[in-house]
């Protein structure tokens, strides 16, 4: 047939992106999106401008000052793995060495880890005292914490003046911030999103964390998610949709990945996603840390941290991501 070719499962590759042309029965663990009959047609055009995308990846670490192991393991991930990211937790009992180490670390971009449920607060005038236990702690899980939100004039008071202090702690550690994101996605109720957008636009920061993540990193090829996590996801995404409504100005990426995942990031994960992925721009959540500390701070996740660490350190994952043409970038290095 003119202008059609009819090859035998042959390969090409473009931009590191292998395409099988023409498969008689394609691998499982080939993306569908790039296999297809190569006629002269749009939809191959469209498929092969597709392959040749720029793949820019920020793969952030949460919980950066939570304690010394998870501070050391953060770091580690940076200079010896994939990672490119972090967010600070200015109230936890580590941050201060957390901050000293960003600061001697210029490639690993940082945001404010916004935390209104673990620890003790920052803003120390009285102002959020109605967030607060009698003992000096946060006292409310998120989702009490948004129903209170969205009810209460006072509330919603405390935790602005709460996410400023957190935020100011960062500037006046001589850290400019990347973006904002939170501990337990607090920022992604809707009536605190406003507030942390207008948090934003005060201290000139351009990016917030858009965690919408999409069902299909759910399930078929990816490594198989926890059940808990997984609908975790859902309302996490709801919010998010939401959001993007409200004020889209300060989200940078398109894609959003961890939720489902949290503590089970693997090499498998990552080689799935260098290969199965197509987004220009996503952020992949992670929690690397090593075990020290983590028994005197209130944290789920204990070895799972150390798990998530060998994997960005992996000489597996860093070469799928070097095959696959990625490039690791930063909130900061994204316009």
């Amino acid at each position: 047939m003119p202008g059609s070719l009819h090859p035998q499962n042959q390969q090409i590759s473009i931009s590191g992106v292998k395409i099988l042309l023409c498969p008689q029965n394609p691998p499982d663990r080939l993306n569908p999106l790039l296999c297809f009959e190569p006629t002269y047609n749009v939809v191959s055009l469209i498929l092969l401008a597709l392959a040749k995308m720029i793949r820019k990846v920020i793969i952030n670490a949460d919980d950066f000052g939570l304690c010394e192991g998870v501070n050391k393991g953060i770091v580690k991930a940076h200079t010896e793995g994939l990672l490119t990211s972090a967010g600070m937790m200015a109230n936890m009992p580590c941050a201060d060495e957390a901050a000293a180490m960003a600061r001697a670390l210029s490639g690993l971009g940082i945001g404010v880890h916004l935390n209104l449920t673990d620890g003790r607060p920052l803003c120390q005038d009285g102002r959020n005292d109605c967030l607060l236990d009698s003992t000096g702690k946060f006292i409310f899980r998120p989702g009490q914490l948004s129903w209170r939100s969205l009810i209460s004039a006072e509330v919603r008071n405390a935790i602005r003046a709460e996410l400023q202090a957190q935020i100011q702690w960062v500037f006046d550690h001589g850290i400019k911030p990347t973006h904002f994101d939170s501990h337990k996605h607090i920022h992604c109720f809707p009536v605190i999103f406003r507030i942390v957008c207008a948090l934003a636009k005060q201290y000139g920061v351009s990016a917030i964390r858009w965690p919408l993540e999409r069902q299909s990193f759910q399930g078929g090829l990816w490594p198989t998610p926890g059940k808990k996590e997984l609908a975790y996801s859902r309302i996490i995404r709801i919010m998010a949709r939401i959001n993007r409504y409200q004020n889209a100005a300060y989200f940078k990426t398109s894609d959003f990945i961890g939720i489902a995942h949290t503590g089970r990031i693997s090499v498998a994960f990552l080689e799935a996603f260098s290969r199965y992925h197509s987004s220009s721009a996503t952020e992949i959540m992670t929690h690397p840390g090593f075990r020290e500390g983590l028994e005197r701070v209130q944290t789920r996740l204990v070895e799972q941290r150390e798990y998530e660490l060998n994997a960005l350190c992996s000489e597996q994952s860093k070469s799928s991501f070097r095959q696959a043409g990625i490039q690791l970038v930063h909130y900061g290095q994204l316009s």
